[in-house]
């Protein structure tokens, strides 16, 4: 029997394609692939710009600054995420205050924002975990009225909708992952998008060493003009080589979506009928691109989460331990990061498992999956 993965990207000969065709242009680099990339990508999302990164982290930190958070500010951030979220706020010197989550979604709500919330913080970052959308609208109603900017950190949310339509449509920054662990890949990479054009124009500065002209406007001219560092600006590119790959991924995200959903229903009907386990479900205010498929494990499920996955591990299928719990690692556990309660996070970080799941996956190896979550269900003792 084939081990199985958590998650499998989806490359294929397209992919190879258009890599090669970048390499035989002879521009590499950031260049006229990332620029269509851009668009594309805007354009799917539903919103005026998107300017490329090299990760999901080096998207959160470009929003922190374009929207002027730095020394001195508080950030409140979810716990139950993954250790970028709240580094972010590190890099530009504001401090990381840690929310509680809401059981059902794993996501921020008003009230756990409210109960985080200080007289110095100047941002907000709601986190569409594991694909679920956040209620953004709710939480953006609470922060604007107080001064408070939200960023949307959709590392996990391509493809998922808000009120019927893409996740970050409707925030102000909006931060993005194409890590192989994600639904859309380019290997590494990011977006940031944002309505706001003179943020955006900022972000593309600082992205590029805060130059004055782009290295591919520059390489475009024979004569190049004199370019000027405006600021203290980053290396944070992407490279023509990913953007060409996630062109391809991103034409391919409607089927890989539809197969991701049909495989989630199939999880969630058959655990629905496994006493003690509780799977990730659509919130009410839109729909999940099931980019993790977690389940909690309830005290009457006969063995515990770590049982589980050794129970899982020995059938030769790899699951995963839930959502981290930011607060709980020694990179933030001596750190001031505020008073909140986070009782939730700590039962979802300690009690859920993200199950495999990944476009090519057979309808078989879901039943392998599921054939053990019924064995365990079944132990005594």
């Amino acid at each position: 029997m084939n081990r199985l993965n958590v998650m499998r990207p989806w490359l294929g000969e397209e992919e190879v394609a258009a890599v090669s065709e970048v390499i035989r242009s002879g521009w590499v680099a950031q260049g006229p692939r990332v620029a269509e990339f851009e668009r594309a990508f805007a354009d799917k999302q539903m919103i005026a710009h998107a300017v490329a990164t090299s990760n999901c982290t080096t998207a959160l930190h470009l929003a922190l600054l374009v929207a002027g958070v730095g020394p001195g500010d508080d950030v409140v951030v979810p716990s139950f995420s993954f250790i970028a979220t709240a580094n972010a706020p590190t890099y530009v010197g504001a401090r990381p205050v840690f929310a509680d989550v809401d059981c059902d979604t794993g996501n921020l709500t008003p009230d756990t924002v409210n109960a985080a919330v200080t007289d110095a913080t100047k941002a907000v970052i709601a986190v569409d975990q594991g694909g679920v959308p956040v209620d953004l609208a709710s939480i953006r109603e609470f922060c604007e009225p107080r001064g408070i900017v939200v960023i949307e950190d959709a590392a996990c949310g391509i493809g998922s909708t808000f009120q019927g339509k893409p996740v970050g449509a409707g925030a102000d920054l909006a931060a993005w992952s194409f890590h192989p662990r994600k639904i859309l890949t380019t290997g590494e990479g990011g977006m940031l998008t944002t309505p706001h054009r003179e943020w955006a124009e900022r972000a593309r500065r600082l992205r590029e060493h805060a130059m004055s002209v782009s290295a591919a406007a520059r390489h475009a001219q024979v004569l190049a003009p004199a370019e000027e560092y405006l600021e203290v600006g980053y290396n944070f590119r992407l490279t023509d080589l990913q953007a060409a790959v996630g062109l391809v991924q991103l034409g391919r995200l409607d089927e890989i979506l539809t197969r991701r959903r049909e495989l989630a229903k199939t999880y969630g009907a058959a655990t629905s009928l496994i006493s003690g386990l509780r799977p990730v479900q659509d919130p009410v205010w839109g729909t999940a691109n099931f980019q993790s498929y977690w389940i909690e494990v309830l005290p009457e499920y006969p063995i515990s989460r770590d049982g589980l996955l050794g129970l899982l591990a020995e059938a030769d299928i790899s699951g995963r331990r839930g959502i981290m719990a930011a607060h709980r690692q020694p990179a933030f556990s001596e750190r001031d990061w505020g008073t909140a309660s986070l009782d939730n996070t700590e039962r979802l970080t300690d009690n859920t498992l993200i199950l495999p799941l990944f476009h090519e996956m057979t309808d078989a190896e879901l039943d392998r999956v599921v054939s053990v979550l019924r064995t365990g269900g079944c132990r005594h003792g």
